[in-house]
């Protein structure tokens, strides 16, 4: 299996579909999930001829779950370890959730010297916590009990996320599959304990406001407007504002998990932003 490695000896596993020649799209995957959660995009832009490159987080999935190095500045680096090393150019950066505040981190450390795009879709930045400075953040409270329901019992609280909250499983009328949800949950757990439980401060806490700043290239934010995970308020409407020039995709009473629940207009949204500004 292929893997690049960090320069803390971290191994990150990566999938590299579609033509060789084709431009790069690199996807990066929400918290507790892999990059099998990119799967249907995957497989729907490499179809139309791009090169799509997932990864692994360290510690998710077949990743090294390494002691430390679970945050933000680290996962940005591995990010740019893994574009360096397959000497990737104009990349179309595109992250879900946690994803989204990797990839920002990212230009924000390491510029847009290879990467022309950037897409962030039910995304964490600019920043979830609620502080004096960011007041329409979410209370720290709610983080915590995440931090303590996986301490206690992990595996119910994966699956609660994926009855619940995740897919938006828990209104009237939804009806999300089980294999989707058990998808959710099957990835959860292949992630490290530790990994999984500091990263929760990493997509919370993390304040993306100076990364949101630096990103200079045509960027797509995309949100549903009934976010329970990432309030859309807090999430896409705050970053479409903060980014230059950026342009905003509302999905109308759509959950977070919106690779699983519009996969179909997902992609075509994708597919639309990547070709219209090639």
């Amino acid at each position: 299996m292929p893997y690049v490695t960090t320069a803390d000896g971290a191994e990150i596993f990566y999938k590299d579909w579609g033509p060789g020649t084709g431009r790069p799209v690199v996807l990066s995957h929400g918290w507790p999930l892999n990059s099998d959660s990119w799967q249907i995009q995957a497989l729907f832009l490499a179809e139309h001829g791009f090169r799509v490159i997932a990864h692994d987080r360290r510690g998710h999935g077949r990743s090294t779950q390494t002691w430390d190095g679970n945050e933000m500045n680290t996962y940005a680096d591995d990010l740019a370890t893994l574009i360096d090393t397959l000497d990737l150019r104009d990349v179309t950066l595109i992250g879900f959730s946690t994803g989204g505040g990797e990839a920002a981190r990212y230009v924000g450390r390491h510029g847009t010297g290879r990467v022309a795009q950037v897409v962030l879709v039910s995304a964490v930045p600019p920043m979830m916590l609620h502080t004096p400075d960011n007041p329409g953040g979410v209370p720290v409270e709610v983080f915590d009990g995440i931090r303590a329901g996986s301490l206690a019992d992990r595996s119910q609280t994966y699956r609660d996320l994926a009855d619940g909250p995740f897919f938006g499983n828990n209104r009237p009328g939804e009806t999300v599959s089980q294999g989707i949800r058990d998808a959710f949950w099957l990835q959860s757990m292949a992630s490290g304990h530790r990994n999984a439980y500091e990263c929760i401060a990493a997509f919370s806490a993390t304040d993306f406001r100076p990364d949101l700043d630096a990103i200079d290239v045509p960027t797509l934010v995309i949100h549903g407007d009934d976010d329970q995970v990432v309030p859309f308020a807090v999430g896409g409407q705050a970053s479409a504002a903060r980014i230059k020039n950026a342009r905003l995709l509302v999905y109308p009473g759509a959950p977070h998990g919106i690779t699983d629940t519009h996969p179909e207009q997902l992609g075509r949204d994708l597919l639309d932003f990547l070709t219209s500004t090639s």
